[in-house]
């Protein structure tokens, strides 16, 4: 029976292991104060989903402009040569050859 702890030792270790379950408690609640809750989650993340896709979006119809853009360069390359290069071609070629054959 001397080992056996009496009544008054016995309520001040239950009130130290509350105290300590409390601590414990408290601790575990201020964790959880700073994660996410499941519903901000899955808004943030279709959020991101489609800033991301609205970036992809962006990124093609910048990719079909440039596209546009190096056509219509090409465009005006071609009608620089068919509308002034070859009739100016055409005008000074017969001059030259006329020049040329009257010389020989």
């Amino acid at each position: 029976m001397a080992d056996e702890p009496s009544l008054g030792e016995l309520g001040r270790l239950i009130q130290a292991l509350r105290g300590d379950v409390r601590d414990d408690m408290a601790q575990i609640n201020s964790r959880l104060d700073r994660l996410v809750s499941a519903d901000v989650y899955a808004v943030e993340k279709a959020a991101m989903v489609k800033a991301i896709e609205d970036l992809a979006k962006g990124v093609q119809e910048v990719q079909r402009q440039r596209q546009a853009d190096a056509d219509r360069v090409t465009q005006t390359r071609r009608w620089l040569v068919a509308s002034v290069i070859v009739p100016l071609l055409g005008l000074i070629l017969p001059v030259v050859l006329f020049v040329a054959g009257g010389k020989a």
